[in-house]
Formats: C-alpha cells, structure tokens, sequence
C-alpha cells in the first residue's frame, strides 16, 4: 500500500509538472514522463522479486513444474512493458507507434506461450487415447 501510494504521489507530481513544462518545452516534459515511469518501475523491483518468490513457493507448494509458470510470467512481463510503452507513445502523439507496440506484443505473448498450448495438447491427446 505505501507503495502504491509513493507511485501515486510521484506520478501526480510528475503530471503536473509535465503540463507546466508541456507549453514551453514538449521534450521535456516528455522526459519527465519516462523518469517518473522510470521510478515507478524501480520502486516495484523489490515488490515484484517477493511476488515471484511467492509464486515459486506456490508452485512448489501445489507440485506445479516450474516450466509450466515460466510462460506465465514472462506473458505478464510482457503484457506490463507493453501497456507501458504503449501508453508513453500515446502520450507522445504517436498513435500509430503504440499500435505496432501492441501487436508486437500480442505476437510476442503467444509465442511465449507456445509451450504451455502443447504441454495442454498433448495432455488432453492423452486423456483422449489414455
């Protein structure tokens, strides 16, 4: 919750900032954005390490193969640098940059995902012929 609450302060501030200096200076302001989206990453860093830490005990816990979680957890890697970048090009005005980040994305996250649809395959083919 401190947290949250940290980012949210930093994020305001860097927003209000931002219109301030988006008059004078766009480019600027546009750097301004990427240093607070910035921080923010940073101050999860040790929020996220103790999310995974958790998930491993989980998967641990339940006997759930560590590769099986893999996918996972790089999809949701991918799908938060996605929506990230794809909302500073948005900022930026560039529309067009933030959909090809996207679709680039979607691309990325399914082939990610590869192997756990044929881990699933072949366990249904099993049971099907099993």
């Amino acid at each position: 919750m401190e947290t949250a609450l940290q980012i949210t302060a930093v994020s305001v501030l860097a927003a209000l900032l931002g219109l301030l200096l988006k008059k004078g200076s766009p480019e600027l302001a546009m750097l301004l954005t990427l240093a607070a989206v910035t921080a923010a990453f940073l101050c999860l860093t040790g929020l996220l390490e103790k999310l995974m830490d958790f998930l491993e005990e989980l998967s641990a816990a339940t006997g759930v193969d560590g590769e099986l979680l893999a996918p996972l957890y790089k999809t949701i890697g991918i799908a938060l640098v996605v929506k990230m970048g794809g909302s500073l090009c948005r900022d930026a005005g560039e529309s067009a940059l933030a959909s090809v980040i996207e679709t680039a994305g979607t691309v990325c996250a399914l082939l990610v995902a590869v192997p756990l649809f044929r881990t699933v395959l072949r366990t249904l083919l099993e049971l099907m012929n099993g």
